[in-house]
């Protein structure tokens, strides 16, 4: 089952036209910068935007065609809006069992299957609010709530109905720093936990980096591209820059702690015992994680240094450059076993050092980020 999509729009100063194949799990990440088409893209998978002579279909469920057009009452989705939009004269309770309500209708005069039913959807309900860490709230009023609270609460109300797919138009965006660090981790919970589709609307690199499995990046209302994150990130030929955020994203696995210094040693390419120290965040060995690796952090020399302090020094190849909208700068994409990485460098140490596709290299890594 995948989520196919097919729309087109005009309107004075914008259109949208986007054909997509999308997975049937995890988490796909619709980015791009403010007004790119992200979230007219959502409410017409919603049915929230209707765009004549465009087709939806997730599985062999067909939403859109040609001939016909389903509601958005009627399309199974769950929506999460950048403000929670809370009923304030329900409390949390009541907020969830709202959603409740949407699922099995008329409760009250239901026969024994449909009580049956609605039994499971409390039980439903009661891991959900477990997941979000949000069951201690359920008598609260939503004014008595934090911004990441209440966020919270909202996805357990889109999830409370069963939704075969979950739609997320930057959850994040209308909260500070510390309400997004909260919120975060129980994101990340879904994302582990969820055997649905999730479509999530962001212009952050950093959530992207941590939550998405695919991506779809987006401009002015075009698909510039759409593939798996760590493939796609790696990219440098894409015209949307990403400045400072330009980098990948690798899954690894914890292979070693060293608790002298509080390191760890995470392994992103088995086949080739290739891998980066980090620090030391608590992860058990063996455990699967993800590290972060940006351009502004990598340099490359032609010989491996000693006597210095950088820790993570790996062979790589040049595989190709790239402009990188700056006249001074220029990005390289590398091969370090398996795994891609990227460097940014000025035009100038480029020359110096010959680069060129082929040219063996050592990549000095600065930093890494243990992200997930």
């Amino acid at each position: 089952m995948s989520l196919r999509a097919r729309f087109q729009l005009d309107w004075p100063g914008f259109s949208l036209d986007v054909d997509l194949d999308l997975p049937d799990h995890g988490v796909t990440a619709l980015f791009g910068p403010s007004g790119c088409g992200k979230t007219t893209l959502l409410r017409c998978i919603a049915g929230l935007e209707r765009a004549p002579g465009g087709s939806l279909r997730l599985g062999d469920a067909i939403w859109q065609d040609s001939t016909s057009f389903l509601p958005t009452h009627q399309r199974p989705i769950g929506y999460v809006f950048q403000e929670a939009s809370l009923f304030p004269h329900l409390s949390v309770r009541g907020n969830l069992e709202y959603g409740l309500k949407r699922a099995v209708p008329h409760a009250h005069k239901a026969d024994s299957q449909e009580r049956l039913k609605q039994d499971k959807q409390h039980e439903h309900l009661n891991n959900l609010t477990e997941l979000l860490g949000i069951t201690h709230l359920l008598d609260r009023q939503p004014e008595r709530l934090s911004g990441g609270e209440r966020q919270r609460v909202a996805m357990a109300r889109a999830l409370a109905i069963s939704p075969r797919i979950l739609l997320m138009d930057e959850p994040l965006a209308a909260l500070d720093l510390a309400r997004k660090q909260e919120v975060l981790p129980y994101l990340e919970r879904l994302h582990a936990e969820l055997q649905i589709p999730v479509l999530y609307v962001s212009h952050s690199a950093e959530e992207v980096a941590r939550l998405a499995d695919h991506i779809v990046v987006m401009q002015a209302g075009r698909v510039m591209a759409s593939g798996p994150l760590s493939e796609t990130l790696a990219r440098i030929d894409l015209p949307i820059q990403l400045g400072d955020d330009t980098g990948v994203v690798l899954d690894a696995i914890v292979s070693k702690r060293d608790t002298q210094w509080h390191l760890a040693h995470v392994v992103f390419d088995t086949e080739n015992d290739l891998g980066v120290w980090v620090r030391d965040s608590g992860h058990a060995v063996g455990q699967h994680v993800r590290i972060r690796i940006l351009a502004r952090d990598i340099s490359l020399t032609l010989d491996r240094q000693t006597g210095t302090s950088i820790l993570n020094i790996l062979p790589a190849s040049v595989l190709e450059l790239a402009e990188d909208g700056h006249p001074a700068q220029t990005l390289v994409r590398l091969n370090t076993g398996n795994a891609p990485l990227i460097a940014r460098l000025t035009h100038r140490s480029a020359h110096d050092l010959g680069l060129c596709p082929g040219k063996k290299v050592f990549a000095q890594i600065k930093a890494v980020a243990l992200i997930g």
